[in-house]
C-alpha cells in the first residue's frame, strides 16, 4: 500500500511539478525537426507491447529514482514494441554514480536528431499510431531527412492528469540524406 502511495504522489509530481525537463517539448498540433540532447538514463523493460504494461515499468523506475534520491525530470520515453520506459537522469553532479539493478539498467545516450509531432489526448496505442502514420508521411515529403529508427514516444505528464490536458509527442530519429 505504501509503495502504491507513493507511485500515485510522484505520478502527481512529475505531471505538475517536475523540475528539469531533458529538452523543449514540440507544440502541440506541429511537426518539427529538433535535436534530442545527450543524456543519462534508466530503463526497465517487458518482452510485451508498451500498452499493455499498465504503469509495472514506471513502478521500478520509481522505486529506482526514490532509493537513489535522484530528482524526477521529464517528460517519460516509451518503446513501443517490446515495451520500455525510460527516465532522464538529470545532472550527474546531482546524484552518486548509478549503478544497474535487476529490473533498471543505467545507459548513456549519444545526442540524436528526430521528426517530431506533439498532439493532446490520451496516452493510447491508437493515439501513437495516427501520430506515427502522420510522421512517416510528413518524413516521406522530406528531401533532405531520413528515418534511422523506429517511432517511440514522449510523455510529458503523469497519468492522473486528465486526458484532454496531457501532452504526448512521437519521434522518429532521423539523420540527414546523402
Amino acid at each position: 500500500m505504501k509503495t502504491y502511495l507513493s507511485i500515485i504522489i510522484m505520478s502527481i509530481t512529475l505531471s505538475t511539478q517536475a523540475a528539469d525537463k531533458a529538452f523543449a517539448s514540440t507544440e502541440p498540433g506541429s511537426i518539427e525537426f529538433k535535436k534530442i540532447p545527450a543524456h543519462t538514463l534508466i530503463y526497465s523493460e517487458t518482452d510485451r507491447s508498451y500498452f499493455s504494461e499498465n504503469n509495472g515499468l514506471f513502478g521500478k523506475l520509481f522505486n529506482y529514482i526514490q532509493s537513489n534520491q535522484i530528482p524526477m525530470t521529464s517528460p517519460v520515453k516509451a518503446d513501443i514494441n517490446p515495451g520500455k520506459m525510460y527516465f532522464y537522469i538529470g545532472s550527474p553532479e546531482a546524484h552518486a554514480p548509478l549503478l544497474d539493478t535487476k529490473g533498471v539498467t543505467v545507459i548513456e545516450e549519444e545526442a540524436y536528431w528526430v521528426i517530431s509531432m506533439a498532439q493532446r489526448g490520451a496516452y493510447s496505442r491508437e493515439n501513437f499510431n495516427e501520430t506515427e502514420q502522420a510522421l512517416y508521411t510528413a518524413l516521406g515529403k522530406s528531401d533532405d531527412w531520413k528515418a534511422t529508427g523506429p517511432a517511440y514516444a514522449i510523455y510529458w505528464n503523469g497519468p492522473y492528469v486528465p486526458s484532454f490536458m496531457k501532452q504526448y509527442e512521437v519521434h522518429i530519429p532521423v539523420a540527414p540524406k546523402k
